[in-house]
């Protein structure tokens, strides 16, 4: 018979039950969707009993909102963390204005592929999710082209990036961002992040038009 681990006694205790439970569910999140997902299932994923699941969470719903507000906040801070860094060695941008937004672009995609589940609840069937998630998710999505907007003022003050209206141009590398994280969270294209994010960073600054080889 299988005997569930004791109930937390300690701050740290308490602290580490409280992740090992927003881990079990992103994976029945992900695997299964908002609605079919239950308290039940992520209280067995996570080996604690079902009571006791609501001593760190009143609902799902707020489980929820507790796994998305923890998912923003490692992006953010790892985009951020990018950024600071400054140029890397194999850096194919030659504008040294434009490096942070590639890098910013870079981490995300690096990021993303670390954490598949993450990508499926943030681009997913999140429109359908209605009410207060929709909204969380909806602010979670703006965060990000606000990170992104800033990046593009900077790099159009700096002549890097064509002029057009920053917030517009943000929202549209966040979509595309969004969308091909998503397919390569589901459909293996055998392509590293950092390659997908050249692309990306190459396409968005360069275009489509054919150039002449050097």
């Amino acid at each position: 018979m299988k005997i569930r681990m004791r109930r937390a006694i300690s701050e740290d205790e308490k602290e580490q039950r409280r992740q090992e439970i927003l881990a079990a569910a992103k994976v029945v999140f992900a695997r299964d969707g908002y609605h079919a997902t239950t308290m039940a299932d992520v209280a067995k994923l996570a080996d604690i009993s079902y009571g006791s699941l609501y001593w760190y969470f009143t609902s799902k719903e707020s489980l929820f909102h507790a796994l998305m507000a923890q998912g923003e906040q490692s992006l953010r801070a790892h985009v951020e963390a990018a950024i600071s860094a400054g140029p890397r060695k194999d850096d194919l941008v030659t504008l040294e204005s434009a490096v942070p937004f590639r890098n910013a672009v870079r981490a995300t995609f690096e990021f993303f592929e670390s954490d598949s589940a993450l990508v499926k609840l943030l681009f997913r069937d999140a429109q359908a999710m209605g009410g207060a998630i929709e909204r969380h998710l909806f602010g979670i999505y703006e965060g990000f082209i606000s990170d992104i907007e800033s990046i593009i003022t900077q790099a159009q003050r700096d002549g890097a990036i064509v002029r057009a209206p920053a917030r517009m141009v943000a929202f549209s590398i966040a979509a595309l961002v969004g969308q091909v994280a998503l397919r390569r969270a589901v459909t293996d294209d055998g392509l590293s992040a950092t390659e997908v994010a050249d692309y990306v960073v190459q396409l968005l600054l360069n275009g489509l038009l054919p150039r002449e080889e050097r």
